[in-house]
């Protein structure tokens, strides 16, 4: 598989080059997807493969002026140049999706449920799916709460319980962490076992739990006394600018990943994993 990883340097870009090392990689620095002279001036004979782990992700960022220009540019703008790209030259891609495409009111989504983002950033993903699903070689992974090497909830979490500080979370948000090498496996399974082109929804298995119920997990396995607080996300927000709507349910319905024969790991067993290497 001649491999290129876009997004390099983010929690998902870093797991997939430990996945693939000898594919090619590109991060904004090196190669700019939200300008498509760029794109189209890159040497694509030698890929068949994309895997397009960019994205704005700042959610609450992207409710601003400014940042809904880059959540458009990078997450649905550039999700169209790479199409294009994708389908001149007969290439695979591979794109990273959200829960955040969903307005959180099902009990758990399929992979048929119709688009029904609540914020700017989930609009700008919705309309990258829409996008990479013009591809005819396409797997579009939708996941929730990712956890890798960078900045998320875990080590937040750990940095609190660090210090001592006990933090008030939401309760009313329900989903399940994925783990990047997780969402890793499941992109080697489905390149590896010639399942079905589509859109797979991807997280760990296991419990449904809230974010503070998440956060006290976390603190039990890394061995800290520290109490969480619980709020809602309504009273949370209260008070505060440019805050994006969240869908309150994340949970995904992974039959259809597991129908192409691949088995999610409980998330609580990635979880102390996780923790174990943090603290080491």
């Amino acid at each position: 598989m001649n491999i290129f990883i876009i997004g390099a340097s983010g929690q998902l870009g870093r797991a997939l080059q430990a996945q693939y090392p000898e594919a090619k990689s590109a991060d904004i620095d090196t190669l700019d997807i939200t300008d498509h002279h760029t794109v189209d001036n890159f040497d694509w004979s030698k890929v068949n493969i994309i895997l397009n782990a960019a994205a704005y992700t700042d959610v609450d960022g992207a409710e601003t002026p400014e940042g809904r220009i880059v959540a458009w540019n990078v997450n649905a703008q550039a999700v169209a140049t790479l199409a294009r790209v994708a389908v001149q030259n007969d290439i695979t891609l591979v794109h990273i999706s959200t829960d955040y495409v969903f307005d959180g009111t099902n009990t758990t989504h399929t992979e048929e449920e119709p688009l029904s983002p609540l914020s700017v950033y989930g609009a700008s993903k919705a309309a990258g799916d829409i996008a990479a699903g013009f591809v005819p070689k396409h797997y579009i992974l939708r996941t929730s709460w990712v956890i890798g090497e960078g900045r998320n909830f875990v080590r937040t979490m750990l940095g609190l319980g660090q210090t001592g500080v006990s933090p008030t979370v939401v309760a009313d948000q329900i989903g399940r962490p994925t783990f990047t090498y997780e969402l890793v496996r499941a992109i080697h399974h489905l390149l590896t076992s010639n399942a079905a082109y589509g859109v797979y929804n991807v997280s760990n298995e296991g419990e449904a739990v809230s974010w503070a119920v998440f956060a006290q997990r976390i603190f039990k396995v890394a061995a800290f006394e520290i109490a969480v607080t619980d709020t809602s996300t309504a009273d949370y927000c209260a008070g505060k600018t440019s805050i994006a709507r969240r869908p309150l349910n994340s949970l995904l319905d992974l039959s259809k990943m597991r129908a192409t024969g691949f088995t999610p790991r409980d998330w609580q067993e990635d979880l102390t994993v996780y923790i174990a290497d943090q603290l080491h």
